[in-house]
């Protein structure tokens, strides 16, 4: 009998949503007709989202993929050699060696991909368990200290020390503590969160369980934004599949460590993206941020000392575990160690995930792996950072991803998300865009946030009205300082540095208009405004 082919095809939500459960189901059906045996894994996104569906098949010489393979083609595709790693005009070669997967450090992704995301065996046959089983062999103040030691920021945005977060929780005595894990990735560009779910489960209740054990809790919660049903249907299946390995339950891998997760779906509240606001949701309260102090790691969920970490804090804790806090430590640069999971989106030629050390620069990202715009237009603005990230213009992009450099350019690094614009692109509806966003989505609770936000949409209008622009300038700018000031949370807090970076590098888009509006109607201009 022969050897079943293996043939893998994307699971992740984007690939489905171009068509990937037809392509696997027409590979199947051309396979039975040319009298071929193959077996189909369904496997995570490799993260060039323009290949996708990305079908690849295994071969002597690695995994051969071709993409973006529609539906329709693969019964043309089968015939051409498919099966044996045939060239055809969709062929990209061995996967591994394309640029974009080789000049990668993949840590957190270093499966996703790779494996079959449910498979416990692949899991274990590719790393799986080793950072786990080395910090059950330690003390539990000796993986606190790893973490510490390995330089490991908060990679949700607000890049806090993840090792001393983690220290403030152990030190305060309890006999219940809960670990919980931010998944409501709401920054527009960012997808990081839902690709790792969906493609390597695992990872993430491997870094929630140490977690666990170093700093004493007994309970886990795994907070899903509602707009992931894929991430939810993966988190819980990985969760089953881990509790019948002994990876979860009351006595984790005969360790005596007893720790068990549940995952909650958030009701599309971008809000509860800040860790207080998360909590009220967990203990089913409206999400609205709680004043600080006290801060979670001493009163948490339901009161209680609580670890809260995103998804790529929890994923890159496996890794330092099992190769030692020095190893993670030597990839980055200055304060910013460790790799980043950065996210190409917007008017990008080639969007998708790129995992690597802090220090590349933002241009290099954009136009050597991104490929420029996708409309092939000049670039002329990038928002880093999510919807209140800055936006930094075509003639500062040499600035290094990292989170210093990026507070030093009036930027933020947060989440990693990187979206591009061309030079069609309205700089004045983009700053209105970020006072909008923050009035529809503030919870509500301080005036500076609930208020401000609604102002500054208005004084934003009528700037570009003409109204009194220079008086409305300064009022705008007060504002934003106002709300810097004196918001409770970053939602209020961060809003003015998009608006304000859309108004130091692109003025004129705030002002221009009415000039060009009373050159067009001189007449007209002249006897309204007389």
């Amino acid at each position: 009998m022969t050897t079943p082919v293996t043939v893998y095809v994307p699971r992740d939500s984007a690939a489905l949503s171009v068509g990937a459960d037809l392509v696997a189901a027409e590979l199947e059906l051309a396979a039975a007709r040319a009298g071929r045996s193959v077996r189909v894994v369904r496997n995570g996104s490799r993260g060039m989202l323009w290949l996708e569906p990305l079908v690849e098949v295994a071969t002597e010489r690695g995994r051969v993929g071709y993409g973006p393979v529609p539906p329709e083609r693969v019964g043309e595709l089968v015939a051409a050699g498919l099966f044996d790693g045939a060239d055809h005009e969709l062929c990209q070669g061995v996967v591994e060696e394309l640029p974009w997967l080789r000049d990668q450090t993949r840590l957190c992704f270093t499966r996703v991909g790779v494996t079959d995301p449910l498979s416990p065996e692949d899991y274990l046959a590719h790393g799986g368990l080793a950072g786990l089983r080395r910090a059950l062999a330690l003390p539990p103040a000796e993986v606190v200290a790893q973490v510490t030691e390995s330089g490991l920021r908060g990679r949700g945005g607000a890049g806090f020390p993840a090792g001393i977060k983690w220290k403030t929780v152990a030190d305060t005595p309890g006999a219940l503590k809960f670990v919980c894990c931010n998944a409501d990735e709401g920054d527009s560009g960012t997808f990081a969160d839902r690709m790792l779910m969906e493609g390597d489960p695992f990872i993430l209740i491997e870094g929630m369980t140490i977690a666990a054990y170093a700093v004493g809790a007994s309970e886990g919660y795994i907070y899903i934004r509602s707009e992931y049903p894929d991430a939810v249907r993966t988190m819980r299946q990985a969760i089953t599949v881990a509790r019948a390995q002994g990876w979860l339950g009351e006595d984790v891998l005969g360790s005596g460590l007893g720790f068990d997760l549940h995952v909650r779906v958030g009701a599309g509240a971008y809000i509860c993206g800040e860790e207080t606001a998360m909590l009220e949701s967990l203990e089913g309260k409206r999400g609205m941020v709680r004043a600080k102090p006290p801060i979670p790691a001493i009163t948490g969920l339901f009161g209680k000392p609580t670890v809260v970490n995103n998804v790529l804090t929890l994923a890159s804790v496996p890794a330092i575990l099992a190769d030692g806090a020095a190893a993670y430590q030597a990839l980055g640069v200055e304060r910013s160690r460790g790799t980043q999971v950065f996210q190409l989106a917007g008017n990008i030629a080639r969007g998708g995930v790129f995992e690597t050390a802090f220090g590349m620069t933002l241009g290099d990202l954009i136009h050597n792996y991104g490929g420029g715009t996708r409309s092939g237009r000049p670039v002329r603005a990038v928002q880093v950072g999510g919807p209140l990230g800055a936006y930094l213009p075509a003639d500062g992009l040499d600035v290094p991803m990292e989170y210093e450099a990026f507070a030093s350019a009036g930027a933020m690094l947060g989440h990693g998300g990187i979206v591009v614009f061309d030079d069609t692109v309205d700089m004045a509806a983009m700053a209105r865009f970020a006072m909008e966003f923050c009035a529809e989505e503030s919870c509500g609770k301080c005036t500076p946030c609930r208020v401000g936000a609604v102002r500054g949409v208005e004084t934003i209008d009528k700037i570009v009205a003409g109204q009194d622009p220079d008086d409305n300038l300064a009022l705008l700018g007060d504002l934003c300082e106002l709300m810097t000031e004196g918001s409770l949370c970053a939602m209020g807090g961060l809003t003015p540095m998009p608006v304000r970076s859309a108004l130091l590098h692109f003025p004129d888009d705030f002002t221009a208009r009415e000039k060009k509006r009373s050159e067009q109607l001189p007449g007209r201009f002249e006897e309204a405004t007389s």
